[in-house]
């Protein structure tokens, strides 16, 4: 029996969780605070865990995080520190240089394992292999309709819902995904598969035009040259991610548990 435990059960962790019930071999549980309102929509096969020492109990193979930067800081360690591999949804909270490095050690002295998913991008494959070419260069793009932008538009006040693009930051990974947490863990992602936080370019637009959640990825080196736009489908329960989201988690963890595993 493969034994995963899913910490949240928003969106992508219920996603993730109703995929992975359907499929055999698979016993679940979802990490939760005591107390919270996300308990009750927990299916009665799954076991809900309080805590760490009731994580140990269930003796999970995977951890699966996807419940927000706030929970990769307070169970990362935790889990890592029990020697269970953990596949992080959250990778925009990586920027954090003390958190990465912490996480890494955890990892290193439990014998195990941090994963981070290829989420809503493609082509990471290649980013991967072109990082340290010489010549590297990498933008990326994050497009969104502005249903994705909600309360950062709302925190720029009335003027602020564009009717045509509106480019709302421009600088580097590290400063994209510190300053938007809940949308572009996909900046992480892609700076720590190449070129790092300072040297990947990040554009993001709030676009009512946008044809769903759109990420372009432009890499360069003496290697050769990626172009790349990938077109996702907004969550019908959380606009700021992607469906695909949650099935690149699922497709994470069957690799994990694979005898044949595609890098």
């Amino acid at each position: 029996m493969r034994r995963v435990a899913i910490i949240g059960h928003g969106a992508i962790g219920r996603d993730l969780a109703t995929a992975l019930a359907s499929r055999d071999g698979y016993a679940l549980a979802v990490v939760l605070r005591p107390g919270s309102a996300s308990a009750a929509a927990v299916d009665p096969a799954c076991a809900v865990l309080p805590d760490v020492g009731a994580l140990a109990r269930f003796a999970p193979a995977l951890v699966v995080e996807a419940a927000g930067a706030g929970a990769v800081r307070e169970w990362g360690a935790a889990v890592l520190g029990l020697g269970v591999p953990l596949l992080l949804s959250s990778v925009g909270a990586l920027h954090d240089d003390a958190l990465r490095h912490a996480l890494v050690a955890t990892a290193q002295a439990a014998g195990t394992r941090l994963y981070l998913p290829s989420g809503a991008l493609a082509g990471l494959d290649y980013v991967r292999a072109m990082r340290g070419a010489p010549n590297l260069r990498v933008r990326y793009e994050s497009r969104k309709p502005t249903a994705a932008w909600a309360d950062e538009l709302a925190r720029l006040g009335p003027d602020a819902a564009p009717d045509a693009a509106l480019t709302l930051f421009q600088g580097n990974a590290r400063a994209a995904a510190a300053r938007y947490p809940a949308n572009l863990n996909v900046a992480a992602t892609l700076a720590l598969a190449g070129a790092g936080f300072e040297e990947t370019e990040v554009r993001v637009v709030a676009d009512p035009a946008a044809r769903g959640n759109t990420h372009a990825i432009r890499a360069t080196s003496d290697l050769g040259e990626l172009d790349l736009v990938v077109a996702n489908r907004p969550s019908p329960d959380n606009p700021k991610t992607s469906g695909i989201v949650s099935r690149a988690l699922l497709a994470a963890v069957e690799q994990h548990f694979s005898t044949v595993v595609m890098l």
